[in-house]
């Protein structure tokens, strides 16, 4: 009996890993011919419905999120794909977002989901599942509940927690806001309740299930995030408070009931998020992959591991990945038109620029090697592994050898292919960033290649910020940041002896923009930084390139003047859910 129930558990995570990228797959099925109870009377059926839960774990940082990019067209990454709807994408990247046509899918997505944890949980303990594996499905359970609440604490501040309350249609829903605290603490505490039970990580038929390791990170990520200027009380770095500089937020009803933020600074949150992410550190269980095969930095395969890492379905780096089966998901939205690609955002020449030499020094540093008549040529190895411009070298339409990209206009002024600047790109950029390099939108390959949600790195650069932020640039802090600029392929990659605080927190910043760039990242950091109201506002440029024979000249221009407000901190809680608060308990975050 109990091999008979190990192999139907066995069964049920392959069916998770082809079908989590297949949404509402259980759904269909029980608004049919399944009732509740039919489905917790069956083991599989019970199985079946938990792995629905893992099916949206990563829907608020996919790259087609709003069907014309994701959340890297709604900051200073990329610019969205042109629609001809409104979306949230263009709405954030103007400034010109408000409540009442704001996308409301983090509310309902996570909701609703949230609420299958709780019929999970209320039905699991009658299953017919043998007793020895109930813990780990409670506990993974328990682990996606607080993973939905941390993206609603990531969109909106505190939250309603809702407990086990599973309510029904004709329920009178209690819609009161709880702390940003209170929140916060909830999430750390199931993910401490479900660490307690699972194993360090997940191998074999239980690979991308939930493992102690992904508990461990999204504390590291959450205390991250609490410990952060947005939200840790009202002093930056001994500067004066900063809600002052906001025009209504200290008067607002979500300010004073310390619904967004902590009500008192406390140092001490920088170290609890140190150790968060020690924890995670200290397990030996994940390590940056690597280049083992060209260690040679001058060969062309420069930076193979940052590449390899995101192609590659089973590796040491990712804590917490979004599961599904063989996919061109992101070629089909990112890959140029000749590839059969062009449904997401388009690299900035912003976010360009942001990427250093390969000796490591920045662009505009002194004697850094760059060239403005060659711009491309010596630069930090992630940028081609992240932005395509114009002479890469990329993957054929027939998925054979690599060609050269044509993005560039001819002397008068037209584009020499349908990819071109003005043509296939407003910026003169794609996005390369984990694309398979033998995969194309447009052929019948696929790749087993899975998002993350969580990596290494990301530990790594959480761990470097928190320590630098609590007593300076210790020497683990420049271990943990020249990890990354190592992995990467920077050659120096060590970092300047006795950096101070600030400038390491600089170094910092760009580490994670860089690194984690089109990871759904950047949106949120320049938030909980308190950086957005300088990086988001700004006029976002593009790179032209005219070649006349063999000369290239290359020219910024202008591409889409940003805009940013300071209730663009927080996301607006849809005026519909604010509609359905009769008595008016369902607070609105600031100058909504």
């Amino acid at each position: 009996m109990r091999r008979i129930n190990f192999l139907i558990l066995s069964c049920l995570f392959l069916f998770l890993v082809s079908s989590c990228g297949q949404k509402d797959f259980l759904d269909a099925t029980i608004t049919t011919d399944l009732t509740e109870e039919s489905v917790f009377t069956d083991s599989a059926r019970t199985v079946a419905f938990l792995t629905d839960i893992y099916t949206n774990i990563g829907f608020s940082v996919t790259a087609d999120r709003f069907s014309n990019g994701g959340l890297d067209a709604c900051c200073d990454e990329s610019d969205p794909q042109t629609s001809s709807s409104i979306k949230t994408t263009s709405l954030f990247a103007t400034g010109t977002i408000n409540a009442a046509i704001v996308t409301g899918d983090a509310w309902s997505t996570c909701y609703s989901d949230i609420r299958k944890v709780n019929q999970f949980l209320k039905h699991i303990g009658n299953a017919p599942i043998l007793d020895m594996y109930k813990p780990t499905l409670i506990a993974e359970a328990r682990f996606l509940r607080a993973w939905y609440y941390f993206i609603l604490v990531q969109h909106y501040g505190g939250v309603p927690l809702v407990g086990d309350t599973i309510y029904n249609i004709d329920d009178h829903i209690n819609m009161t806001r709880n702390t940003f605290e209170q929140s916060v603490n909830y999430i750390l505490a199931e993910c401490d309740t479900a660490a307690q039970v699972l194993s360090v990580t997940r191998v074999r038929q239980e690979y991308g299930r939930i493992s102690k390791g992904a508990c461990l990170a999204l504390k590291s990520k959450v205390l991250l995030y609490a410990a952060s200027p947005l939200y840790n009380g009202v002093e930056l770095y001994g500067m004066s408070p900063y809600f002052n500089a906001f025009s209504t937020y200290s008067a607002s009803e979500a300010y004073k009931k310390n619904l967004i933020c902590y009500s008192q600074y406390d140092k001490e949150r920088w170290r609890l998020a140190a150790e968060a992410a020690d924890s995670v550190i200290k397990l030996n269980a994940y390590s940056l992959v690597t280049d083992t095969f060209n260690t040679d930095y001058n060969k062309t395969e420069l930076c193979y591991g940052f590449y390899k890492v995101f192609v590659t379905r089973v590796n040491t780096e990712y804590i917490l990945a979004r599961m599904q089966g063989s996919n061109r998901e992101l070629e089909i939205i990112w890959q140029p038109p000749t590839r059969g690609g062009g449904t997401g955002g388009f690299p900035y020449q912003e976010l360009v620029d942001a990427f250093g030499m390969a000796n490591g020094k920045s662009i505009t540093a002194e004697n850094s090697g760059y060239n403005p008549n060659s711009p491309y040529k010596n630069r930090d190895p992630r940028l081609d592994n992240t932005v395509l411009h114009d002479s890469s070298f990329f993957i054929s339409k027939g998925g054979s050898q690599p060609e050269k990209l044509m993005f560039y206009l001819d002397k008068n002024g037209n584009g020499v292919t349908d990819d071109a600047v003005h043509a296939g790109t407003p910026t003169g950029y794609y996005v390369n960033k984990m694309i398979h390099r033998t995969v194309t939108a447009n052929n019948v390959n696929g790749t087993n290649r899975c998002f993350p949600l969580i990596r290494y790195a990301e530990i790594l650069l959480n761990y470097a910020e928190a320590e630098n932020e609590y007593v300076g640039p210790t020497q683990s802090v420049y271990d943990a940041v020249e990890a990354i600029r190592q992995r990467a392929g920077l050659r120096p990659y060590k970092l300047d002896a006795n950096l101070s605080q600030d400038q390491m927190r600089t170094i910092i910043h760009n580490e994670r923009r860089l690194e984690l760039a089109f990871e759904g990242h950047r949106f949120f950091d320049v938030r909980r930084w308190l950086e957005a109201a300088s990086t988001q506002a700004n006029t976002m440029t593009g790179m032209e390139v005219t070649r006349i024979g063999s000369q290239a000249t290359f020219r910024e221009f202008d591409v889409r003047k940003h805009g940013f407000r300071d209730a663009m901190y927080f996301w607006p809680i849809p005026q519909s859910e604010v509609a359905k608060s009769a008595d008016l308990s369902l607070v609105q975050n600031p100058e909504w």
